[in-house]
């Protein structure tokens, strides 16, 4: 039974789920729990727990009704008016409390549109959405043509770019909401082959340094599109005339939040030159190991294990790939003396080092450009190709999602994020996207500074996954706060919670409502087979023993492209 009938109801009784199609679908069950509940702009009448929590309970579920175009959710309606991938994934996440069929078609809709050579695009455009509400539109894009080679569809315009790979993860939690709906619709089996093949995507044609790891091409495929870990690499990126773009996010967003123009034209030209060499992975400019999209890739494989293991195989082979991959992006990335995991630039064959070569960072209204010499301290640790960017992103701190991550890199990243340099349970309200202390943090301008709240909820789980309980039980209050202060904001000043860019998104709104449902973690992220004990030791409640409890789970901004 889709669980929308237990959530949403009529004030005659009447129940009544959200749409899932466009067309109210009558369903039948249990009496509603008493409460007080309002009318949504689909017509149907979402329920509103009793008790301090309701009117964010019901916010967030307006919001997410507001934004449903029947297939899919946009991000918000006016600034990202089609459907965006990991955006997706998060909104599934949340979805699946309200309505586990509106969540499996989200997840549905999305990889409807992969590619043949098995990669999921950033963004699936709505056909009746005017070609200039958005840049890049699809006629920038030309996927249908451009992406021929690669496989791109063709009853259907893309992007040719990705974003980070949360979709195994998202699948596995939406099954796992209603089992039995799922299995009715096929849902995993259906699914299963699609992530297969995105991640054989990322872990073959995307390993451009040659140690294990997936790569990002673009700064918008990252997810943090704007921040300041991507100025070195993109300093050798000549900018698209001005000229050639026209920005429609500026018609939404005041211009000192945004990227600076000259930072958009050396993402037009980027995409551009991807776009016009076929999408084809490795002869770019532009090529960066990411620590929280590999770490998300990971806790993604480990649910697709989970997902193996529903649909009768072994999921061993799975598990094993995600521990070998952890172990690479410790090896590649973390850097102890920091502790904390930095970006790689593939294509860096110097670095900033002891001997204070100088490195470009970028801030300010105006997109000029100014130096700053790293130290003694900050030499570039080399391993393979390229060299380490030191800019203290929240990416650095995301790995702490992984189960597996040794307990002595967990415990320097909570100590990290606790610190002066992002002010956990200190001076801010929730986790900035970039280093309160550094040269080129700015509190409002796009993932340079100010907080997101997917990214504090992916901190809030991997806390609780490591013990950090009471750390856990702060953000989570914290977020709860700022998300109804905000009015579901896209992003907020990580000081005062002051909304910044699009009000009532999607992802904010989603991820308040998985909290409310699943406040103390019980839907952790995806722990291997066989590890009760770590999970006993860290506080968590052991898993079950039957075929799937050992893949029990919990757990854009960006200028989007």
């Amino acid at each position: 039974m889709d669980r929308t009938t237990q959530l949403t109801a009529l004030r005659t009784g009447t129940a009544t789920p959200l749409h899932t199609s466009g067309t109210p679908a009558h369903a039948s069950g249990p009496p509603l729990p008493p409460g007080t509940g309002g009318i949504s702009r689909s017509g149907s009448l979402v329920y509103d727990p009793a008790g301090p929590a309701g009117s964010l309970h019901l916010g967030a579920a307006r919001v997410l009704d507001d934004n449903w175009t029947g297939t899919s959710t946009v991000p918000s309606r006016g600034l990202y008016p089609h459907q965006w991938s990991w955006d997706s994934a998060f909104i599934a996440i949340g979805l699946r409390h309200l309505s586990p069929l509106r969540a499996q078609t989200e997840l549905e809709t999305l990889l409807g549109a992969q590619w043949a050579d098995g990669r999921v695009p950033h963004i699936v455009f709505n056909p009746s959405v005017p070609l200039d509400a958005y840049f890049p539109s699809p006629d920038f894009w030309r996927s249908s043509t451009a992406g021929r080679a690669a496989g791109a569809p063709r009853t259907v315009q893309t992007s040719g770019i990705v974003q980070p790979p949360v979709h195994a993860l998202a699948v596995w939690l939406v099954h796992r909401a209603d089992p039995g709906l799922s299995w009715a619709r096929a849902f995993l089996p259906r699914m299963y082959p699609r992530l297969a093949a995105w991640h054989r995507y990322l872990l073959h044609r995307r390993d451009l340094g040659g140690g294990g790891l997936a790569s990002v091409v673009h700064p918008w495929e990252q997810g943090m599109d704007n921040s300041p870990c991507w100025d070195a690499p993109l300093s050798r990126v000549t900018p698209a005339p001005a000229r050639s773009f026209r920005r429609a996010d500026l018609d939404h967003g005041a211009a000192e939040d945004r990227p600076t123009d000259l930072d958009y034209g050396r993402y037009v030209r980027l995409a551009a030159d991807y776009r016009d060499g076929g999408y084809a992975d490795g002869g770019g400019a532009f090529a960066v190991e990411d620590p929280a999209f590999n770490a998300l890739l990971i806790a993604s494989e480990h649910a697709l294990a989970c997902i193996a293991q529903e649909l009768g195989a072994a999921g061993t082979a799975r598990h094993a790939r995600a521990e070998r991959l952890t172990a690479a992006l410790v090896e590649r990335l973390w850097d102890p003396a920091a502790g904390m995991f930095f970006c790689r630039d593939v294509h860096d064959g110097g670095g900033s080092g002891a001997h204070g070569t100088e490195r470009r960072s970028r801030s300010g209204a105006d997109g000029t450009e100014r130096h700053s010499r790293s130290s003694a301290h900050g030499a570039e640790r080399r391993s393979g190709s390229g060299a380490l960017i030191r800019e203290r992103s929240v990416a650095g701190l995301l790995p702490i999602v992984l189960p597996a991550l040794p307990r002595d890199i967990a415990a320097a990243l909570v100590r990290t994020a606790s610190g002066p340099h992002f002010g956990l349970g200190g001076d801010t309200r929730l986790v900035p996207s970039y280093d309160l202390a550094g040269d080129a943090f700015d509190p409002h301008r796009y993932w340079r500074g100010p907080a997101w709240f997917n990214t504090n909820w992916l901190l809030e789980r991997g806390l609780r996954l490591h013990g950090e309980h009471a750390r856990a039980d702060g953000l989570r209050a914290a977020l709860l706060d700022t998300a109804q202060e905000s009015g579901f904001a896209e992003y907020v000043d990580p000081y005062t919670g002051e909304a910044c860019g699009a009000l009532g998104f999607s992802w904010t709104a989603a991820l308040t409502l998985d909290l409310l449902h699943d406040p103390f973690g019980a839907d952790r992220f995806v722990s291997p087979a066989g590890r009760d004990a770590f999970d006993r030791t860290q506080g968590a409640t052991p898993h079950d023993t039957t075929a799937h409890s050992a893949c029990d789970t919990g757990a854009k901004g960006g200028d989007r492209g």
